[in-house]
């Protein structure tokens, strides 16, 4: 399986994403009416018995839609070989409270060393989150986009440099959503959710007011996926010598 791919033209990456605002208190009567909308349609799915209230859903729920959250980490990490000629992984984050200061960062990342003729951005579950979340970001911020994310108006053979693990083993099946957690079990890679976990992400950046912890959590997504691409290959999993932080 991706025989034909060099882990040497990989950019690994994750996000990690919070609400826009600390609270449903601090948005402007317009975004508050905004949110309203959107709560009820979510809340709509759910047994009356577990839907919240406006304020309680935004503080859950308002991280994961790039109309009414921000990014607040974006963690990469590339494959390398050393002086003996062994195989090493490299990470480094972008992480700020400022997020277009990030996403300026990680953009020139993009511009000045990839493209997708030759490169592969890859990460879990990239093409139906991260990457249109990031695009998404990119816009409200005015921000234009690297050649890697330029994907408006694309043909779906022009999107093969996106590699997404969650997307490689459905193997045609789209019922279903894998996370990369039960594929680390599945492949016996340690799991990244040692720490924090997605669903603290908010409280961990708001309350607690720990940017450092996020960016810790999601350097280890970014290692997850780098193990399980190379599961995938069938290599053995790189070691914990050989990751290195930048």
């Amino acid at each position: 399986m991706l025989n034909n791919i060099d882990l040497k033209n990989v950019l690994v990456f994750d996000i990690e994403t919070v609400s826009g605002q600390k609270s449903y208190a601090d948005l402007n009567p317009t975004m508050q009416k905004l949110w309203d909308l959107k709560s009820k349609q979510i809340q709509a799915r759910k047994p009356e018995e577990e839907r919240l209230d406006h304020a309680e859903s935004y503080a859950e729920l308002a991280g994961i839609y790039a109309e009414f959250g921000k990014i607040v980490c974006i963690s990469v990490g590339v494959f390398r070989s050393d002086a003996e000629g062994a195989l090493n992984f490299h990470l480094k984050s972008y992480y700020d409270h400022d997020e277009k200061k990030l996403l300026e960062q990680f953009s020139k990342l993009l511009a000045q060393n990839y493209n997708p003729r030759k490169h592969f951005i890859c990460g879990h579950n990239i093409k139906e989150f991260d990457v249109p979340y990031t695009c998404r970001r990119m816009v409200i911020q005015g921000l234009d986009f690297p050649d890697m994310l330029d994907l408006e108006g694309k043909k779906p053979w022009e999107l093969n440099h996106l590699l997404d693990t969650m997307t490689l083993w459905k193997f045609g099946d789209f019922k279903n959503y894998t996370s990369l957690k039960l594929l680390c079990g599945v492949f016996d890679i340690p799991t990244p959710k040692d720490d924090i976990d997605g669903s603290e992400v908010g409280k961990t950046y708001w309350i607690a007011d720990d940017l450092d912890r996020i960016e810790v959590y999601c350097k280890k997504d970014v290692l997850a996926t780098a193990r399980l691409l190379m599961a995938y290959k069938g290599m053995p999993l790189i070691e914990e010598d050989k990751v290195h932080n930048l």
